[in-house]
């Protein structure tokens, strides 16, 4: 039996704002902010989020792609044959080439005796870790962005 779920997650997906054609990543999308003309453009203080950001970026990135692995584990738990799958976390985030990440099986956890080896509840522990880490990432990206929207409103002030 084929397994339930098995989408590779997509990476580098770009998303096309305002009238004018122009591509944001999901990080520039966040801080996007409106002109006096009301109309929406990418703030041009993006690039000073690009080095924090787009590291917080490829995190969540490869946090997402595991949420996927992890909830197809889940989804094929009674498949027979069907192998854990996951992602080296540590090796795929220092990896400067972005892309897809890598996805291997897992090993040392004991097979069932149809040849299953997916455990319920170190996918359970992966979920909730998963969130843990988005929310800290997300909630860092947050800070980001106001610290640079606060240096610029301060900025007009003066």
């Amino acid at each position: 039996m084929p397994p339930l779920v098995n989408n590779p997650p997509a990476r580098g997906k770009k998303l096309a704002l305002g009238g004018e054609g122009v591509a944001h990543t999901t990080a520039q999308v966040l801080i996007l902010n409106p002109l006096r003309d009301g109309h929406a453009c990418a703030s041009r203080f993006g690039a000073m989020l690009d080095g924090v950001g787009a590291q917080l970026e490829r995190y969540m990135d490869l946090l997402s792609a595991r949420q996927k692995l992890v909830a197809s584990n889940i989804a094929n738990a009674d498949t027979p044959g069907y192998q854990t799958q996951d992602i080296d976390f540590q090796a795929e985030f220092q990896s400067a080439l972005g892309g897809a990440p890598r996805v291997a099986e897992v090993s040392g956890l004991p097979t069932k005796n149809d040849g299953n080896n997916v455990s319920l509840d170190r996918e359970a522990r992966l979920l909730a870790e998963n969130a843990l880490r988005f929310n800290v990432a997300s909630n860092l990206l947050r800070s980001e962005i106001q610290q640079v929207r606060a240096a610029i409103r301060e900025g007009q002030g003066s």
